[in-house]
């Protein structure tokens, strides 16, 4: 029976950027339980029961010397997971297993750190090996000797590179097959005889250097590979070559795994490459395997992918296997970290079964040459397995014994060649390897000395990495005088024929030239120029290109090409530009490129969303990846250029305002007919890794004309498809208050440039879609909707587009309140000002507060789509290089720019452009009832002037004022006008009774409170209240008195008097006044107050 892979989770601390942005705590654990909660969902949470549950994320105190102490139980630090991983791995080791311990996880959720750790807080990795050379120091025995190997290796793009090599063959190590066994090695890895601790600490330090140089020039992401430390630790047991000497082997892989959230292949939902790429091939199948063998299957598809095969063992071979996984704690990682989780949960169902690996040394070493004997026998034809094949009869057998005879002597040569390496292995003597190393390691010393004593005297380059360890591991000095910067001369690299002189810092990779740049060391090293010697070759300096020349200060950034990001150390000299950081990482000088190209804004402390933080982090992850899709577009002249765009993206309903949110997203443009495509985040990062598999090709001699790759394979090509020309928004307060809402608005692209226009509406309509008048359909409340149903209609009429590129067809896109499929027009061919004519009539059954908040806060987005073609290329262009319709375009733009005194797109004028269209659609609103409320201020003017010049005998008080109600009240629907006056009225009944009650008192204070509430009654154009707002027409019903008041009238002072039975008070009011106190009711929110004279 097998025995299960053993799991334990571990959950971080908040990083900075988390505490910056007050994430919330999604993670809590109890004992062996972990527990997820939803952010968006309090109430739904998974839970998860595994081996172990570590608790990291606080609980704990910093020595002086930098150690992570615990401050209580719950606390797991870097030595209590050693003691229940790695200690147990130790352990089998001792006794003859196979161990192998691998990490899984989100990048930046900790792996690294459990693993390898961080300054003083080691992690498995080391703490392991440095035990096991203490235990083989304080247990001695007699006639025993041990013997420790070192190798280290990292799998990217399914090519496997020797980390303890500085230069790996093109295409990577070879993995091969031992078929008797089945396991998978790797020949040509070195791997190094260590005789302590200290010696495999400078040896992964040698690796981490050389992987950092490899993914640089690779242009590599760190996050995107799987690196796997092996220690072979063997126990000889007598006098090799003596009879009765016996080996015992334990072979302990140490895995690294690339970040987690890669291994949907990126989130590439619709790409139609979207398994193309190898950068996906190793996690996907991983996590296939785990699945497989957590089924019971017994067909497991390790061979699909380099780490598979690698891991046969540790995964359901002859291993003791442990896992950790690593948690993000933030909200804002939710969703990577529940799928690691359940990875983590698959994982645990797997078995496997180990044995000692424990062999006579003469026996095994005899067995091997007899064997070998045997396999070239077999190759030589003495004694061939094919020769038992009978004769063909057929053609078709023919074949297919060609085809048989080749695979057995494919599987002998395997044979031979696995023996010969075990038999290399077994015959090589062990202390002259070490003697080797030991030299090695001491040449290494001596120089890494010199270059620490240089870092604090001259001014040098520290790199950059994503990757925390891989940065400020590789340095650049710059001596007194000149030095050249650029690349080896090769034909395939670009060259300024600038002359032969090779650049004494030699950078490799992409939009590196030969001749790149220039740095002088002035006055012994305290004044440092750089030059740029050509204005294809791009440095930047803080974000910005350098023209000429410029002095570099302390901890500026430095990018050379797209991929070499570098931090100036001046040791001599440390001030430092305006707004650099003492402290300066790879996320900082990204995120301020993107800020100086308006992509995003600057980083003021201010508190975001989890969009927001979503949307920066990813601009700033896909800035240095267009750069350098760009470069690779323009050195193997595919015609294609590539620019981050800021795309508008609904939720389930739109949003206004600060709410309204967008998505960066890549615009693929053609350069010979101008088509082009969107490609989000996931779509994006799946084709950059595409595209890098292709520059490598080219590059290493593989692939001879990047052009003749078939169009379904090249990851630079798309069928035309339907392109965004822009969006217009149309806001909803209009129908808050039963009002239409028609207008010709701007059409506006990505960059916020006007592409067009279009004449958009929305208006309130009945149950079959026939429009109502405003005067229908007003309300002065939106709360008198609340309950009833409301229809309206959306209304797409005509556009007009400006490019006559997009006259093939033209479609409209929208949605509305909680759908989630789009509504689209039809499409409208050969023309750029299409006719639409569509109407849809949306209906609400029931309005509730969230149709209510729709309304007050919601929109609808129109989205203008272009049909595309493949057009051919425009007259010349097809003449030009990639690169020179790009210079030609970049000095249209720069001239486009200086002609319109342009600013750069910035995520503020995008905002701009959301809160211009919202205050457009609130001023027609406001118009529209401006427009209403005026037509009843007239109609009141009207008859009270009408009524001021009647003789005497003809003034009617009562026929007046029923006049003027039904003026103030009228809605354009005789019913909802009675049903308004009457409820009108009896808010007045009600405010007059509770009056009179209070005049009634007979203490004097409430007759001065009397006298203050006849001075000054506030009304409500939908009633009146003691304390509501007023509008014209109520005000004149208050000053009219109530039932049973008599009315006495002077038209020579144009003056009404109110007469009524209470202790001989009487009020009068001017038909001015109450035409003024009418007119005054128009903006609501507004009082109007009616002044009383005795």
């Amino acid at each position: 029976m097998g025995e299960s892979v053993k799991v334990a989770v571990r959950v971080r601390p908040f990083n900075q950027r988390e505490n910056q942005r007050n994430a919330k705590l999604v993670i809590t654990m109890d004992d062996a339980t972990t527990v997820i909660r939803n952010p968006e969902g309090p109430n739904q949470e998974h839970k998860f029961t595994f081996d172990y549950s570590y608790w990291s994320h606080d609980g704990f105190s910093t020595s002086d010397d930098g150690v992570l102490l615990a401050e209580s139980d719950r606390y797991a630090s870097q030595r209590r997971v050693y003691d229940d991983l790695g200690q147990g791995v130790l352990d089998n080791a001792f006794q003859g297993f196979n161990c192998s311990l691998f990490a899984y996880g989100q990048t930046g959720s900790g792996k690294s750190y459990s693993m390898v750790g961080f300054g003083p807080n080691r992690g498995i990795v080391p703490i392991t090996c440095d035990e096991l050379f203490k235990k083989i120091k304080e247990t001695p025995e007699d006639g025993v000797k041990y013997e420790v190997t070192f190798s280290m290796l990292e799998i990217y793009n399914e090519q496997v590179r020797d980390l303890l090599c500085k230069k790996n063959p093109k295409g990577g190590l070879r993995i091969r097959q031992n078929p008797a066994q089945g396991m998978f090695y790797v020949p040509d890895l070195r791997r190094i005889p260590v005789a302590s601790y200290e010696e495999i600490e400078k040896r992964v330090s040698e690796g981490t250097s050389n992987r950092t140089v490899a993914s640089t020039n690779m242009n590599a992401t760190s996050s995107r590979a799987h690196t796997v430390v092996t220690v072979v630790f063997s126990q000889i047991f007598g006098e090799a070559g003596q009879s009765g000497a016996r080996k015992k082997t334990s072979v302990i892989n140490l895995v690294d795994l690339a970040g987690s959230e890669r291994a949907d292949s990126t989130g590439a939902t619709g790409d139609r490459l979207k398994e193309g790429a190898n950068i996906n091939q190793s996690l996907s199948t991983l996590g296939k395997v785990i699945s497989l063998l957590a089924e019971g299957q017994r067909t497991i598809p390790y061979r699909e992918s380099a780490l598979t095969k690698l891991l046969k063992n540790a995964l359901g071979g002859n291993s003791k296997t442990v896992m950790i996984a690593a948690l993000s704690p933030a909200d804002i990682n939710y969703d990577e970290t529940l799928g690691t989780l359940r990875y983590a949960n698959r994982a645990k169902q797997i078995k496997t079964k180990a044995i000692v690996n424990e062999n006579p040394l003469d026996k095994l070493i005899r067995e091997l040459k007899a064997e070998n004997d045997l396999l070239r026998a077999q190759l030589s034809g003495g004694v061939h397995p094919a020769a038992t094949v009978p004769a063909a009869p057929t053609a078709l057998d023919e074949e297919a014994e060609k085809r048989l005879r080749a695979e057995i002597e494919n599987e002998v040569r395997e044979n031979l060649l696995a023996n010969q390496y075990q038999l290399s292995e077994a015959n090589t003597d062990f202390d002259d390897q070490l003697r080797n190393a030991r030299a090695e390691i001491s040449e290494e010393e001596e120089r890494l000395l010199q270059v620490k004593r240089r870092r604090q005297q001259v001014p040098h380059f520290l790199n950059l990495n994503e990757d925390a360890q891989l940065s400020r591991v590789v340095e650049h000095f710059l001596p007194e005088g000149k030095t050249l910067v650029g690349g080896l001369s090769r034909k395939k690299k670009n060259s300024d024929g600038c002359g032969s002189d090779q650049p004494e810092i030699v950078l490799d990779g992409i939009s590196i030239h030969q001749q790149h740049c220039e740095i002088e060391c002035e006055d012994n090293g305290v004044r440092v120029l750089l030059t740029s010697l050509s204005a294809s070759a791009e440095t930047k300096v803080n974000g910005r290109p350098v023209v000429g020349t410029r002095e570099l200060m302390h901890n500026d950034r430095v990018l050379f090409g797209t991929n070499h990001f570098m931090v100036f150390i001046h040791p001599l000299k440390p001030e430092m530009s305006p707004n650099s950081p003492k402290n300066v990482d790879w996320f900082f000088a990204q995120q301020e490129i993107a800020e100086q190209r308006g992509l995003v804004d600057t980083d003021d402390g201010e508190v975001l969303s989890k969009d927001q933080q979503k949307f920066r982090d990813q601009v700033v992850e896909m800035c240095p990846m267009v750069n350098e899709v760009n470069a690779v577009s323009k050195e193997l002249n595919k015609y294609k250029t590539f620019d981050i765009v800021v795309m508008p993206v609904e939720a389930r309903y739109g949003k206004k305002k600060r709410e309204a949110t967008t998505a960066p997203a890549v615009m693929m443009r053609d350069l010979l007919n101008g088509n082009h495509w969107h490609w989000f985040y996931g779509t994006f990062l799946n084709r950059r890794f595409m595209i890098q598999e292709v520059y490598q090709k080219w590059v290493d001699g593989e692939l001879a004309d990047p052009n003749a790759i078939p169009r379904d394979k090249d990851p630079f090509w798309e069928p035309p498809e339907p392109v965004l020309v822009g969006t217009a928004c149309v806001y909803l307060q209009s129908l808050a208050f039963g009002m239409d809402f028609r207008d010709k608005l701007a059409v506006n692209d990505y960059n916020n440039h006007e592409q067009g226009s279009i004449s958009v509406g929305v208006e309130p309509c009945d149950d079959d879609g026939h429009a109502l008048d405003d005067d229908d359909s007003f309300v002065e409340d939106p709360e008198q909707m609340r309950g009833k149903p409301f229809y309206f209609n959306v209304i797409v009429d005509q556009a007009w587009i400006a490019k006559p590129r997009f006259s093939q067809g033209l479609q409209v896109r929208y949605r509305t309140f909680l759908e989630d499929s789009y509504t689209t027009t039809d499409i409208v061919y050969d023309t750029l000002e299409p006719k639409f004519k569509h109407k849809r009539c949306i209906k609400f059954d029931e309005v509730g507060s969230d149709h209510l908040h729709y309304f007050d806060d919601g929109c609808v987005m129109f989205h203008v789509y272009a049909l595309q073609i493949d057009l051919p290329p425009e007259l010349g262009r097809s003449l030009m290089t990639t690169g020179e319709l790009m210079k030609a375009e970049r000095m249209q733009l720069e001239y486009n720019t200086r002609i319109a005194e342009a600013r750069p797109l910035t995520a503020v004028t995008q905002r701009s452009q959301v809160y211009l269209q919202q205050l457009q659609t609130e001023l027609v609103k406001l118009r529209s009832r401006v427009n209403m409320l005026s037509r009843k201020e007239k109609r009141i003017q009207g008859l009270v002037e009408e009524w001021a010049y009647k003789p005497k005998r003809e003034q009617s008080f009562k026929a007046f004022h029923r006049a003027v109600n039904a003026a103030s009240f009228s809605t354009g629907s005789r019913w909802k006008t009675v049903a308004t006056t009457l409820s009108a009225a009896l808010h007045v009944h009600q405010h007059v009774t509770a009056s009179r009650a209070r005049l009634d008192q007979p203490s004097s204070a409430a007759n001065s409170d009397d006298e203050a509430s006849v001075q000054s009654v506030s009304a409500s154009g939908t009633g009146l209240t003691s304390d509501a707002p007023a509008t014209g027409t109520a005000a004149a019903v208050a000053a009219g008195g109530g039932v049973g008041d008599t009315a006495v009238a002077d038209t020579a002072s144009h003056t009404v008097s109110f007469e009524q039975p209470v202790e001989g008070r009487s009020r009068t009011s001017t038909p001015q006044a109450t035409t003024a106190s009418a007119g005054a009711g128009i903006h609501r929110g507004h009082k109007s107050q009616v002044c009383v004279v005795q």
